[in-house]
């Protein structure tokens, strides 16, 4: 039986604290979350976890490995200790707004050798990836044009805006992962442009609410990342991958496939209402996967390396909207010092 405890009892960690709870070869042993309440007591009573502290996580050698589904600025800290005690790691995203700090942790990490998977819940999604095992078997020819859309029901709250890094390193790290994933290639430059055209809390909080990137590989290919903190038509999270035989498309997930057809027209059911439940079979994925690398040694889609990657783009790509200027994008490429 394989131990874990989890950090974190809001939203993404009771998703991620539910799973393991629910896997056969799983114990959740402790649920670590500092902020008391009946959510916090509820989950603990639901996954038969014990509420515990960090220092008693670490110090249990019987730990396999741990959940860091807290709050953004836990997670280096989190990693670091794990990487000093040799405990398994499943990671949300970012590892840390600081970029300088996010490259050392990464290389802690790299050095103690311990498994990691890096929370990108896309790269599991079946949709997601049947696109990408049809362009990787060759049978779509060359991919050539990435376009992506991503839009969230309603904007987020400012006081979530000003302490989730903004828009960039928040919400656009998810595409930035996929547009790297697909592309398969080193990407060369990155462009980006970004408005505050729908919430003027947004924009107090010195954030935008509306962006655009284009991603440019080494050959030439191209991604096109749109996004935006609202969607009339509710969580918008569509793809379509240019190759040269075909073109290949997800769409949204339907609440339901029920559509009602009448003289005025047909209707359908809107999308499915954000990512806890577009995303929840590839949670539940994310979690087995977690599980074979403990177990088995089996590699995850995503590790501490496409963590460091996809926020490098993210970095550039706020560092481009920022100047107004294309960024050359490389291996040795850092963000600014104080971006």
């Amino acid at each position: 039986m394989i131990k874990l405890a989890c950090f974190g009892a809001g939203r993404i960690g009771q998703i991620h604290a539910l799973n393991a709870a629910a896997h056969a070869d799983v114990e959740l042993a402790y649920l670590v979350d500092p902020m008391t309440g009946a959510d916090r007591d509820l989950l603990a009573a639901r996954t038969c976890a014990e509420i515990a502290g960090s220092d008693e996580v670490f110090a249990d050698d019987s730990v396999d490995g741990i959940i860091i589904a807290s709050s953004t600025g836990s997670h280096a800290g989190l990693l670091q200790r794990a990487a000093e005690t040799g405990k398994a790691v499943f990671c949300e995203k970012p590892i840390s707004l600081d970029f300088a700090l996010t490259a050392d942790i990464v290389q802690k990490v790299r050095e103690s050798g311990i498994p990691c998977l890096m929370g990108f819940q896309r790269r599991y999604d079946k949709s997601f990836r049947q696109l990408k095992e049809r362009i990787s078997s060759g049978v779509s020819g060359r991919l050539e044009q990435v376009v992506m859309f991503s839009r969230d029901p309603a904007p987020p709250p400012r006081s979530y805006v000003e302490t989730s890094g903004g828009m960039f390193r928040d919400s656009s790290i998810h595409d930035a992962d996929m547009a790297r994933h697909l592309l398969d290639e080193p990407i060369a430059s990155v462009y980006a442009v970004g408005s505050c055209l729908i919430s003027g809390e947004i924009g107090a909080a010195g954030d935008v609410d509306t962006i655009m990137i284009t991603l440019t590989t080494r050959s030439g290919r191209m991604a096109q990342i749109t996004a935006c903190r609202r969607g009339p038509m509710g969580y918008d999270q569509r793809l379509e991958a240019l190759c040269a035989r075909e073109v290949l498309t997800v769409g949204n997930q339907p609440q339901s496939t029920l559509s009602v057809s009448d003289p005025l027209g047909c209707r359908a059911a809107p999308p499915e209402n954000y990512f806890l439940e577009r995303f929840a079979q590839a949670y539940g994925d994310e979690m087995d996967a977690f599980v074979a690398l403990l177990r088995d040694g089996t590699q995850p889609f995503a590790g501490i390396e496409d963590g460091l990657e996809a926020q490098r783009l993210v970095e550039a790509a706020a560092q481009s909207a920022r100047t107004g200027e294309a960024i050359a994008f490389g291996p040795g490429w850092a963000p600014d010092q104080g971006d």
